[in-house]
């Protein structure tokens, strides 16, 4: 249900300023009451504007006529509304929301602005009706549900145990609906000359709103080099951590907020705004050194702008399996070349 905007105040003060929107308890539709009934009722003494809400608010024209129903109606039974004693307060716009406490790191608004190597990120990637098919694509397909969010696998599984893919399971070819992402990929700012396929696994992932994604590194030895990952229907935030060798630890959450990494002077954090249909591009250090997570956040604070997620955010993350060991240059946090695993 939509929600007014408005909200219930504190009890009157005498010096409470009178407005033109008044908050009406014990009537409305869950008293059996319609809004026109409320309207009727009210316009007895100014001209309404609107009534909306289960609780109810009504808005006038002006606060001479939101007075005189105070004076007229507060307290007292009404007989245009079947007799119920009303209670109403003057409304007040509800609170802009809040940033989530502690979090005072910038955000970038592009890749360059980021500054991690590697890193590359295209707004628009793909168009709002692409977007649109694409998502219709997905819902027509069985989605496989994990504990707070859902996942589709093409190409070959991702096995979430493990954080790793069997590469002798081979599902089958990617689906006909990312072609057209297929062959824009390889005009990708930072795409380098592969001599093989260039992507061969997909994930969908669905996040309701609310929910992120833990600090982790994408097994060195499960895929190659390149990551995109197309951000559809809603935005978000993505955070980059650099953790010294084995300073990393599991992260200790608080209001949706990882307060151990925020206080560890070792942790670099970087951030990066995503928006709709915009693909982001992990490679080289981005990829093999830096931790990639989504905050568990519902509002996201952006260059001092609050912005709300969507009911959903869905990811279509693209990779090729890596068919042998990984020998990059990052071995501190490469499973392939180091007992210790970045995960």
């Amino acid at each position: 249900m939509a929600k007014s905007g408005y909200t219930r105040p504190p009890p009157i003060a005498e010096d409470t300023a009178p407005s033109a929107i008044l908050f009406v308890a014990n009537c409305g539709p869950a008293v059996g009451l319609t809004h026109d009934d409320v309207a009727a009722a009210f316009g007895a003494f100014g001209e309404v504007e609107g009534v909306s809400g289960a609780r109810v608010i009504v808005r006038f024209r002006d606060p001479a006529g939101a007075g005189a129903a105070m004076v007229a109606l507060h307290g007292r039974p009404c007989g245009r509304l079947a007799g119920r004693v009303l209670h109403i307060r003057y409304s007040v716009p509800a609170p802009a929301p809040k940033a989530p406490a502690g979090v005072s790191l910038p955000v970038a608004l592009s890749s360059s602005e980021l500054g991690i190597p590697g890193i590359h990120l295209v707004e628009e990637f793909v168009t709002a009706a692409d977007e649109q098919e694409l998502l219709a694509a997905v819902d027509s397909r069985p989605w496989k549900k994990l504990a707070k969010r859902r996942v589709q696998h093409y190409g070959y599984e991702f096995l979430y145990e493990t954080r790793n893919v069997d590469s002798k399971q081979f599902l089958g070819e990617l689906p006909s609906f990312v072609s057209k992402i297929l062959d824009k990929i390889v005009t990708f700012p930072g795409v380098k000359n592969c001599t093989t396929k260039l992507i061969d696994q997909l994930t969908v992932n669905e996040y309701p709103c609310g929910v992120g994604l833990s600090p982790h590194i994408d097994t060195h030895s499960a895929f190659e080099e390149m990551i995109f990952s197309l951000s559809l229907a809603g935005p978000c935030i993505m955070e980059f951590r650099q953790y010294p060798k084995g300073s990393w630890r599991a992260p200790s959450m608080v209001n949706g907020t990882d307060e151990t990494s925020i206080q560890d002077a070792q942790c670099i954090r970087k951030a990066v705004f995503l928006p709709p249909r915009s693909m982001l591009l992990m490679s080289g250090e981005g990829r093999y050194a830096w931790h990639h997570y989504i905050p568990h956040h519902k509002i996201d604070d952006v260059a001092g702008q609050v912005i709300k997620r969507s009911l959903r955010r869905v990811s279509f993350t693209f990779r090729k399996v890596r068919m042998g060991l990984c020998d990059c240059e990052y071995g501190q946090f490469c499973d392939s070349q180091s007992w210790w695993s970045c995960w």
